[in-house]
């Protein structure tokens, strides 16, 4: 009696883990071919059918003694049946003779087009690897997996969506067919259904009429940070070094506000007459080229910053400039008064410039 539950349960266990790899298997199979991808078929009692076949410009494969067959956005099992029914049609086999195996050897790199609410639109070529990775890969019997030739990894590589993106409603038009995506379920926990691409695919983000906050953070279909460029410098620097300004800007994480890059800088705090300082972002738009800018008092938006105006989240490439205060200002002009009144500030100023 307890063998016979034993074996029952050994049973089912090994039809859950052949479910599961089959489940795994049927994702992969699942990916539409594009031109590139690289083929193995193998045809047990056909050796002159088999081989290693990369579908071409055309989107299709040479199959020996065969008419080309098209085979870009099908699937491994479609690629299969159509191979099985052109030999039976030639009549090089007898249906219950023939046995046709095909697998995927290599996912090539493909290009697709994004445009809409992305900070980077245009085309966009993901699964790309380097020669060496391709080189490695060709070495392998079979088997190959592509996690960037889905639509989230399309999406990262235009940038990431902006905040008034419609990720619910992401449009996908191939073949002249449109399907809607709702990748809302990245943010929210749900699951999410990835589709995978085939080039030439169109992906279309729509806009929204407000920007939606909650989707301001880093994530599989927006920027994991953003660069941004600052200065605080109270007098004017002669060189790029002297004044520490680093070239390729301050790195935030995506989501972080205007009143972390003000700290960032050095803007906030320090002696009571510079309490006035004012921060200044400049955005510009890189489809539009149209820019915007916010001026505020740094007191106001560290104390006082209630909504996205006062306090707006930071994007890639912004700018942010601070200014020293009132008092700071009128200092200075006195001091530049007084020097130039007093001739003998003038004369150790002439004659301290000269030394070497």
């Amino acid at each position: 009696m307890r063998l016979a539950k034993y074996t029952q349960k050994v049973i089912s266990l090994a039809l859950v883990s052949i479910a599961v790899s089959f489940a795994m298997v049927s994702k992969v199979s699942a990916i539409p071919l594009s031109p590139g991808d690289r083929l193995r078929v193998l045809i047990p009692e056909g050796e002159l059918f088999s081989g290693i076949f990369e579908v071409n410009l055309d989107g299709k494969i040479q199959v020996p003694y065969l008419d080309p067959i098209l085979v870009q956005g099908l699937e491994i099992s479609e690629v299969r049946q159509k191979i099985y029914d052109a030999l039976i049609a030639q009549r090089y086999f007898q249906p219950k003779f023939l046995q046709v195996n095909v697998n995927i050897l290599q996912w090539s790199a493909i290009q697709v087009t994004v445009s809409g609410e992305t900070f980077q639109p245009g085309r966009i070529i993901v699964n790309s690897r380097s020669a060496e990775d391709r080189a490695q890969q060709q070495t392998v019997s079979s088997g190959d997996y592509p996690p960037e030739r889905y639509l989230t990894a399309a999406l990262r590589g235009a940038g990431g969506v902006m905040p008034n993106a419609n990720i619910k409603e992401i449009r996908l038009i191939r073949n002249g067919k449109e399907q809607t995506v709702d990748l809302t379920g990245i943010f929210t926990g749900e699951p999410v259904v990835d589709i995978p691409l085939v080039a030439g695919d169109r992906i279309i983000v729509p806009r929204l009429p407000q920007p939606q906050n909650e989707f301001v953070r880093p994530s599989q279909i927006t920027p994991p940070g953003i660069r941004v460029f600052m200065s605080n410098l109270t007098r004017s620097a002669d060189s790029n070094s002297s004044s520490a300004i680093k070239s390729d800007g301050a790195s935030f994480p995506y989501g972080a506000r205007l009143s972390q890059a003000v700290i960032s800088a050095n803007c906030a705090g320090g002696v009571i007459t510079a309490h006035d300082r004012h921060a200044l972002l400049v955005r510009v738009d890189r489809v539009t080229g149209e820019t915007k800018s916010w001026d505020r008092a740094v007191e106001e938006i560290m104390r006082f910053s209630k909504n996205d105006n006062d306090n707006p989240f930071l994007m890639p490439e912004d700018t942010v400039a601070c200014y020293d205060s009132t008092t700071t200002d009128v200092r200075d002009v006195l001091s530049t008064i007084s020097d130039f009144l007093n001739p003998f500030n003038l004369i150790f100023g002439i004659l301290g410039g000269t030394k070497k």
